[in-house]
């Protein structure tokens, strides 16, 4: 028995071992290290994780799951943009009243939210129409004492309609706009931009109770003068681009009008 094991080639020995182990790293291929995760899962375009495991599943897949979308009339799709702490919220108020700086964009392009613009018009929408009738009560007893006055609930109507439309219709026709001229254009950092210029109207709306004409005009038009700045100068550096400035211009305006709109039918 050892006689037949001695006669055998060397060689056949020793080539039998890398054999076994070139099975065995068939069988168990090495991963790098490289293509264990997938970053960014979504550009930053919406709030997630910012890694993702490849655990099977598709790119798609990936997406749908970080993005969190599960259908237009879906309310959890919407659950990721609401998902806002008190400090975060109160920082974007704060830059709402400092339009110089215009980098408003930069402060939200990790986690725009929908929960300011939902909160301060709603917010705006009960102020304007509950202090719009206190003003016009210390204007009829300060002008007319022979007649007696009557809350008007139609306030409540109209205030809802214009600032409810103009925070969502207002953003979403620019998002269109810049969409077919070609820019490069977010509809939830629009609508969190527009929500959060109608916080100053808040602010102002209690200023404009005061019964003198001079100054509450005086005060809509420095209210109007700085959410209408901080909307065309957030959106200027958003854009960048000098051939659209005719929208940032009418972005502007368009601001400054609302601001007269709630000065003349509500605390006229």
């Amino acid at each position: 028995m050892d006689e037949s094991f001695s006669n055998l080639p060397t060689s056949h020995l020793l080539g039998s071992v890398p054999a076994v182990s070139e099975e065995k790293t068939a069988t168990n291929p090495e991963v790098p290290g490289a293509n264990l995760q997938i970053f960014p899962p979504n550009n930053g375009a919406s709030r997630g994780p910012g890694y993702q495991t490849l655990g099977g599943t598709t790119d798609g897949d990936a997406q749908q799951s970080t993005n969190n979308w599960k259908g237009v009339f879906s309310i959890s799709s919407y659950t990721q943009y609401f998902n806002v702490d008190t400090d975060i919220v109160l920082n974007r108020l704060i830059s709402s009243l400092y339009p110089i700086s215009g980098d408003f964009f930069s402060k939200i392009d990790a986690n725009p939210d929908l929960y300011g613009l939902v909160w301060i018009s709603t917010t705006l929408v009960f102020v304007i129409a509950s202090l719009g009738n206190c003003a016009s009560y210390l204007m009829h007893r300060k002008s007319d004492h022979s007649t007696s006055w009557t809350f008007d609930v139609s306030y409540m109507n109209v205030a809802a309609c214009s600032i409810y439309g103009y925070s969502l219709i207002v953003p979403l026709a620019y998002y269109f706009l810049l969409q077919y001229l070609g820019s490069n254009a977010s509809l939830i950092r629009f609508w969190c931009l527009w929500g959060y210029s109608l916080f100053i109207f808040i602010l102002s709306s209690f200023l404009l109770v005061i019964p003198v004409e001079f100054l509450r005009w005086t005060i809509i038009l420095l209210v109007g003068g700085v959410s209408a700045s901080f909307v065309a100068l957030n959106l200027r550096s958003y854009i960048r681009e000098s051939e659209i400035t005719i929208v940032v211009i009418s972005a502007f305006v368009l601001q400054m009008g609302l601001a007269i709109f709630i000065k003349m039918w509500f605390f006229a």
